[in-house]
């Protein structure tokens, strides 16, 4: 676990798909900053795992079993986080699920499992968060977007579309928001080296139009050190988008 200072010292950050990938690197990498952590995925082993690095290393965590497509465990997720670590000052809006797909050939279940958890999911982790930070007039919203929600893709159509929703609804939030003491801070990657590519079945749409074996793609801590950076900004800062791609791969 790198240490980054105590930027962070005494915040309490949820981070929601923590067991592995690029959100077990934030997880780890909020931690070395100070945060206390609240670890949320559906997979409690890699969770305890995750747990287990971070308290190796003087961190403080813990691990909740969460689906976020199911309101009622995110509720408790959170109610469980500040009743163990105190009220949750971040959130990192991170679970998300990606599948190549070409509209034409109907993969109607990846379609489904897409809007499921990067709209249904990523809604209800903002409800569950929303209300206690507006009455303590504190908070950050980090929503994990991606380039596809700047632009579409081809091969991703759902994909960017779930993005484009966590986009827009990012900008409504900040104007509704403004003069409440919350942020809210879209990261936007592209291509990362995690397993997230490797669920497609579509198997055209991924020869077609998957091009992350074309260049050095980003490392899961690159985004990590994005969201450590928009988070230890000062209070007054409004960091609204980070766009972080591969260099050899701009959009």
């Amino acid at each position: 676990m790198s240490k980054t200072g105590n930027a962070l010292a005494e915040k309490v950050a949820i981070v929601t798909g923590a067991s592995s990938g690029i959100g077990r690197a934030i997880a780890v990498a909020l931690a070395g900053a100070g945060a206390k952590v609240a670890l949320a995925a559906r997979h409690v082993e890699r969770l305890q795992d995750v747990e287990r690095e971070i308290v190796r290393n003087n961190g403080v965590a813990i691990s909740v079993k969460t689906d976020v497509t199911n309101r009622e465990e995110v509720k408790e997720l959170v109610r469980h986080t500040e009743l163990t670590l105190g009220p949750a000052d971040i959130l990192v809006n991170n679970a998300g699920v990606m599948y190549y797909t070409l509209m034409k050939n109907l993969h109607e279940h990846e379609w489904d499992a897409q809007i499921d958890v990067n709209i249904k999911g990523f809604t209800n982790c903002i409800g569950a968060v929303l209300g206690g930070m507006v009455s303590r007039g504190k908070g950050h919203i980090i929503n994990m977007s991606s380039d596809a929600g700047r632009r579409g893709f081809a091969g991703l159509g759902v994909y960017s579309g779930t993005k484009f929703y966590v986009e827009g609804l990012s900008q409504a939030m900040r104007l509704e928001l403004a003069g409440t003491g919350i942020r809210v801070t879209c990261i936007q990657p592209g291509d990362v080296k995690t397993d997230l590519i490797t669920h497609s079945t579509d198997l055209e749409a991924k020869a077609q139009f998957d091009g992350s074996g074309r260049c050095r793609v980003l490392d899961p801590q690159d985004i990590a050190n994005a969201v450590v950076y928009a988070a230890s900004q000062p209070s007054h800062v409004g960091l609204n988008e980070i766009l972080i791609e591969p260099r050899e791969a701009p959009i």
